[in-house]
């Protein structure tokens, strides 16, 4: 989305910019979010405009297995996400979530991580009868660099 649509979009839906009206999601892919998050930040903030700023670094990034299941990329998640967390930074502003598909389940519906899941694995456990989701594992270790980010964040916040 262009810039000013996305400020005129804020604009109708939240004419009085009450805070907590508006949440805009976000899920371009690593290198988009690098180079077009700034710029719609920049645009919002601009306009004095309140968003909560909210990342979806899974369906921007399902891709389909050589068997033809479909799959996302651990590690495409996880670096769609640290930009994420790095435009934030940079930009001065607040990443105010994370929407991620996940479940306890020691499923193989995701490609990567820790455990190191591969194409030929998804048939063991595929078990989704929508998205793919990440399993437990998967999903502990995302969760565990969100918290340090948002762990460094606040110490470098109390610093300053």
């Amino acid at each position: 989305m262009v810039p000013s649509e996305l400020v005129k979009l804020i604009e109708i839906l939240n004419p009085q910019n009450k805070p907590g009206r508006i949440t805009v999601i976000v899920r371009m892919g690593a290198e988009n979010m690098r180079v077009k998050l700034p710029h719609l930040i920049r645009a919002v903030r601009g306009a004095g405009q309140i968003v909560t700023w909210v990342s979806d670094p899974m369906h921007g990034n399902t891709i389909m297995a050589p068997s033809g299941l479909k799959t996302r990329s651990f590690d495409a998640i996880r670096a769609e996400l640290r930009a994420f967390f790095d435009v934030h930074d940079h930009e001065g502003s607040f990443p105010g979530g994370v929407h991620l598909e996940m479940t306890g389940q020691n499923v193989t519906e995701c490609v990567g991580g820790s455990r190191t899941i591969t194409y030929k694995d998804l048939s063991s456990r595929y078990n989704t009868h929508g998205d793919p989701r990440l399993n437990a594992s998967q999903s502990l270790e995302l969760e565990f660099i969100i918290a340090e980010r948002l762990r460094k964040r606040r110490l470098y916040t109390k610093s300053c």
